[in-house]
């Protein structure tokens, strides 16, 4: 999730038999007024674009820095990889 060209989130969407957990974890600097925005973003825009009532989705939120990608594989800027030797 970017506001401005800064990533300010990530969104993980977990399928279950009747519920749908989401996480979202996002940068320690925003507020909870950004985080009840941001979750209003999610349902707004993804969870009805993707046909998921709100009713069955449980938003996890988590906040705090990021600390780094952990992969055998190296990331680019725009969050293509290329795999390490």
């Amino acid at each position: 999730m970017l506001d401005g060209g800064r990533n300010v989130g990530r969104l993980d969407v977990h399928f279950a038999d009747v519920i749908v957990h989401a996480t979202l974890n996002v940068d320690e600097s925003l507020t909870e007024n950004d985080m009840h925005d941001l979750i209003e973003m999610v349902d707004n825009e993804l969870l009805e674009a993707a046909g998921i009532v709100r009713q069955e989705v449980i938003i996890h939120v988590h906040q705090g820095r990021d600390l780094g990608v952990y992969s055998t594989r190296e990331y680019d800027s725009n969050g293509g990889f290329q795999f390490l030797s």
